[in-house]
C-alpha cells in the first residue's frame, strides 16, 4: 500500500467535510462520521478531519488507523501534542479532551467498532509496525 500524502487526505476529506456541514451532520456515507478539529502540533493551526467513530457508554471514540498505514495519522499526533479538541457530531459542536485508551479498554473499543466497520479489522491485520491507537473523547463543556 502506498502511503497517502497530506494533499491526498485533504483532497479526500474536503468534500466529506463540506457535505457534513451542508447536510447538518450527515454525509450520506454508510458509516457515521464526526468532524474532529485539532491544533496542529507544529503549526498551531486548526485542522479538521472527518472520522468514523463509535459512540459507547456516553462517549465517542475513534481508531487512529491512518487507513492501515504503518504511521500514526497526523490528527493523532496533533491531539497528543494538544489534547483539547472540538468535535462536530450531528448538529452539535462541543469541546473535548482526548486521551489514548490503555488496555484492556483499547482492545474492547477497537473490537466494538471493528464489528460495525469491518475495514478496521483489516487494518489491524495489515499493520505490524505499530499498535493502532484508540482515542476516547471526554466532553468538557
Amino acid at each position: 500500500m502506498t502511503e497517502r500524502t497530506v494533499a491526498d487526505w485533504v483532497e479526500m476529506n474536503d468534500p466529506v467535510i463540506a457535505s457534513f456541514r451542508a447536510r447538518g451532520g450527515m454525509t450520506g456515507r454508510q458509516h457515521p462520521v464526526i468532524l474532529l478539529t485539532t491544533t496542529g502540533a507544529r503549526t498551531g493551526l486548526p485542522r479538521v478531519t472527518p472520522l468514523n467513530f463509535l459512540e459507547h457508554d456516553g462517549r465517542i471514540s475513534v481508531i487512529a488507523s491512518n487507513g492501515g498505514s504503518a504511521r500514526d495519522p497526523g490528527w493523532y499526533r496533533n491531539l497528543v501534542a494538544h489534547p483539547q479538541v472540538t468535535i462536530e457530531h450531528a448538529r452539535a459542536t462541543f469541546h473535548a479532551r482526548a486521551r489514548t485508551a490503555d488496555e484492556p479498554e483499547r482492545t474492547r473499543l477497537f473490537d466494538l467498532q471493528a464489528a460495525q466497520m469491518s475495514f478496521f479489522d483489516g487494518y489491524r491485520r495489515r499493520v505490524k509496525a505499530r499498535q493502532i491507537p484508540v482515542v476516547v473523547f471526554e466532553r468538557i463543556d
